[in-house]
């Protein structure tokens, strides 16, 4: 009995009704009920309150803080929301009663893979929660996690792709410029969104491939690609989708794949106010990541989106008073001449800086054709699409907070469009997706209005002896408009040497406190990745880069906060409970 715990004699635990004993590093509460003795942890798994002082009827447990109930033989919960409580061997020696402090049921990976299913399908956030948290802290790989989050959002939502796994695969890019906390975080939130974006959705079936026969070979894939083409024209996502799944099937690449689906998205301009191109991107983003086995499921969720989307060059403001459709369209019919003799034009100077001040200018014919004659110059459309991601983050921080609101959402939109093109061709670069470059481009061109009056661009203060400390800066942004302050700040800060890995963190968790919304988290993921790019070049404008990128981000993250933050509440609620804190008592 030397590995058991003595927890006392039956004859007093029968008066007592219940005793509290030390198990380790835990309480264990022991019960005497209807002759028979139980042990349970005595922390209730939901939010730690003491069982102990809980009521034993009918061998249900039920705890006096949130009415988790319990079945005390085996610890299993009768509500969802709450976990199966741990419970200990117990034996009887004569008037002896004799604890093992080891628990029959242990929380394994395999519980607590099952435990983020349950939460994603039960929309139960801090489920979610202590999922992530358990499964990080048993050193559970990140990108397992993220699996499951994908699994269950591309499969569960019938409308297909949206917002939440978009978070998701946003905030997965992001983690390595996280700490602990903050991969956490980043995690929880993504999963949570796709839990509620999920919620009474529908379950999506695939529609399967059409028949594979033997007479199916390479030259199918053109064949396949007009296919598809033609069913995005006409809106047919089942089409498209049988088509889709078809390619799958025949095992063409992911860079023949995204060719033929950018294809068919980028025959229309700036569809869905950019939206749909990104979500494009992130799907296949997140396939480089988690495996190309699903594609199926990933790819085919893009497609319900396609039945009802915008099409800007159908709109008013494309057409007049300046007509950005003709001249594009003729731009247009140049791109397959211009990039088949890329390789034969030995590269001219161009002024990169120059061509960004165009793209922000009010001249928008003109930026067409100096955006033509860069490539005919040997410009990649992989930089010219950098530099438009560039000038739409100019806009963003420049965005004076004299103007609506909800305005902030129009000049992200065109930021977060461009950067999703830029992405996609370091992917794979084509005529038909340079095309894009082009909308992002006039995007920029139509939000000029945004900058009147312009944002001024902080400059940095003398003061050699001035401390920057990260936390001031989250101090800053606790507050409601410190848009230009917190602009401010982060000059400074750099200016000063600040570490721009603390900075990210910092911003990083600027994001992860709030309850955001959704365009937040694309914001901060496209500025994070676009300065990484910038940052391995040296020169002037990449200098200039960093630091807009890092003004926009910031300007954005301060005009979006603080808010109710409900969702990181609930995720410190986790961690607290993983490190055995007691809820219940203040501090």
């Amino acid at each position: 009995m030397t590995e058991f715990i003595y927890a006392g004699s039956l004859t007093e635990l029968e008066e007592e009704g219940a005793k509290v004993i030390k198990g380790g590093s835990h309480a264990i509460a022991v019960f005497v009920h209807e002759k028979q003795v139980y042990a349970v942890d005595n922390r209730c798994p939901h939010m730690g309150f003491p069982l102990h002082t809980g009521s034993l009827c009918d061998g249900i447990l039920t705890c006096h803080w949130h009415h988790a109930r319990f079945d005390i033989k085996s610890g299993g919960t009768l509500d969802p929301w709450a976990d199966d409580v741990p419970t200990y061997p117990v034996e009887i020696k004569e008037d002896e009663v004799w604890v093992h402090p080891v628990p029959y049921n242990k929380v394994t990976i395999e519980k607590l893979r099952q435990r983020l299913r349950e939460g994603l399908e039960q929309n139960l956030s801090l489920v979610i929660a202590k999922s992530v948290v358990g499964l990080l802290e048993a050193g559970f790989p990140r990108t397992e996690i993220v699996k499951i989050g994908i699994a269950f959002g591309t499969i569960h939502h019938q409308s297909g792709w949206g917002s939440g796994l978009t978070i998701l695969t946003a905030m997965t890019n992001v983690l390595p410029k996280l700490d602990k906390t903050g991969q956490i975080l980043a995690l929880f939130q993504g999963l949570v969104h796709v839990a509620r974006e999920s919620s009474g959705r529908g379950t999506r079936f695939l529609l399967g491939s059409l028949p594979v026969t033997d007479k199916m070979n390479a030259q199918s894939f053109e064949q396949l690609s007009e296919w598809y083409r033609h069913c995005a024209e006409v809106r047919d996502s089942q089409g498209a989708e049988r088509v889709l799944l078809t390619a799958i099937e025949l095992g063409f690449s992911n860079e023949q794949l995204a060719d033929m689906m950018m294809t068919a998205i980028t025959d229309h301009f700036y569809i869905n106010t950019g939206h749909t191109l990104d979500f494009h991107n992130k799907a296949f983003e997140i396939l480089d990541q988690i495996g190309y086995e699903h594609r199926p499921f990933v790819l085919s969720s893009l497609l319900p989106g396609l039945g009802n989307v915008s099409r800007s060059e159908e709109s008013h403001s494309w057409q007049s008073p300046v007509n950005l459709v003709k001249p594009l369209m003729e731009a247009f019919k140049e791109l397959p001449d211009i990039l088949a003799n890329a390789l034969l034009i030995e590269e001219t100077v161009v002024d990169d800086a120059a061509l960004v001040e165009q793209i922000l200018s009010d001249d928008a014919l003109k930026t067409v054709n100096m955006m033509v004659n860069a490539l005919k110059s040997g410009v990649s459309p992989v930089r010219l699409a950098q530099l438009v991601a560039l000038a739409a983050a100019e806009r963003i921080s420049r965005f004076h907070v004299q103007n609506d609101f909800r305005d902030w959402i129009t000049v992200l939109h065109t930021f977060t469009h461009a950067h999703a093109v830029h992405e996609s061709l370091r992917r794979s670069t084509t005529p038909e997706l340079t095309r894009a470059v082009f909308h992002g481009a006039m995007s920029v061109y139509q939000d000029r209005f945004l900058n009147l009056p312009s944002a001024r661009r902080p400059e940095p203060k003398d003061a050699e002896a001035e401390q920057y400390n990260p936390n001031d800066l989250l101090d800053l942004m606790n507050q409601q408009q410190q848009v230009a302050e917190s602009a401010r700040w982060v000059v400074n800060y750099l200016a000063h040497g600040g570490n721009k890995s603390e900075l990210f963190n910092t911003l990083g968790h600027a994001l992860l406190r709030e309850d955001a919304e959704f365009h937040t988290f694309q914001m901060f993921e496209a500025a994070i990745v676009e300065h990484a790019h910038w940052e391995k070049e040296e020169s002037k404008l990449a200098g200039y880069a960093q630091e807009t990128l890092i003004i926009a981000v910031t300007r954005y993250l301060a005009g979006h906060a603080p808010t109710a933050r409900e969702m990181p509440h609930t995720a410190r609620i986790a961690m607290r409970l993983h490190r055995g804190e007691k809820l219940f008592e203040d501090a």
